[in-house]
């Protein structure tokens, strides 16, 4: 399983992750970029009095394998 870990630093300079749910697999840059800069322009995230994506950092992506011990 392939999914996109979005990476941000919040306003106090910490890191936060989001993995959207729902992600295309073969993204590029310049849309990651631009969506992650459209949500952090938002200011809508905060916690604590926090703001959570108040810096992009990165993205990529993260693959998990699956490994089946058994089924019913």
């Amino acid at each position: 399983m392939k999914k996109l870990r979005m990476t941000f630093l919040n306003s106090e300079g910490k890191k936060h992750n989001l993995d959207p749910i729902l992600a295309a697999t073969n993204l590029t840059e310049p849309t990651v970029r631009t969506a992650m800069e459209g949500l952090r322009d938002l200011e809508l995230f905060e916690k604590d009095d926090v703001q959570l994506y108040a810096e992009v950092k990165g993205a990529k992506y993260v693959e998990t394998i699956e490994t089946p011990l058994f089924e019913d």
